[in-house]
């Protein structure tokens, strides 16, 4: 049986999309890690990214605790927590959050230091304050390189949030996790399948979001 039969197969049963282990109750699942460890991850790169960038201080902290993050991997991590203080959702947190700061603070660092320094100083010349320079100035034009930060931070977590399953939590994770204890190849694709999707849908998601809140004429800067 090839890989679309498999694909077919799952998400065509109809045992599949009821109950406490169907299709939208794992995906609830899934989507509720993911935001709250972006949620997470958002409020400490976020505000660290534009305001290193915004001071030019700090530059190397931010490399060097990015460095050291994605060093870490995501399952030992996870495991080691799990051991230290038990099962439930801070071991599935701590890791996802931890791969997550690090496209969002670098990002956002690199987007506010990348602003054209012109209308900065021309803010400055004209006595605004620091704050409103940062939000109404640098933000405006380092929001699309912000966003695909925090894109590629979701992309991550989305992926790799099926970690949750191996201490006994919920998600899309859970099908791969089961479908290879009990040699059901078609949960494991179906899973698989799922999780792919799940990203694909994130990514129009946050294209859409761009659209939204992104100004044009940043969008389509004049040649």
């Amino acid at each position: 049986m090839n890989v679309l039969n498999y694909i077919n197969d799952f998400l065509g049963d109809g045992a599949h999309w009821h109950g406490a282990e169907g299709i939208p109750t794992r995906l609830l699942e899934h989507v509720r890690y993911t935001l709250l460890a972006l949620g997470l991850a958002a409020a400490i790169g976020l505000p660290a990214g534009l305001l290193t960038g915004h001071t030019g201080r700090g530059g190397n902290a931010v490399a060097l605790v990015a460095t050291a993050a994605r060093a870490l991997p995501s399952f030992g991590l996870l495991v080691l927590i799990a051991v230290s203080v038990g099962i439930g959702l801070t071991p599935v947190m701590i890791p996802l959050v931890v791969l997550a700061v690090p496209p969002i603070l670098v990002t956002t660092y690199e987007a506010v230091r990348s602003v054209d320094p012109a209308p900065v100083d021309a803010a400055r010349g004209l006595g605004m304050r620091e704050s409103r320079i940062l939000f109404q100035v640098e933000l405006p034009v380092a929001l699309p390189l912000i966003l695909s930060g925090v894109r590629s931070a979701a992309i991550q977590v989305v992926s790799t949030a099926t970690i949750a399953a191996y201490v006994s939590l919920g998600g899309l994770g859970r099908y791969i996790i089961d479908g290879l204890y009990q040699r059901d190849y078609e949960q494991v694709v179906g899973g698989a399948t799922l999780v792919a999707l799940l990203a694909l849908a994130t990514l129009a998601l946050f294209w859409g979001a761009g659209r939204l809140a992104v100004s044009p004429g940043v969008r389509r800067p004049s040649r």
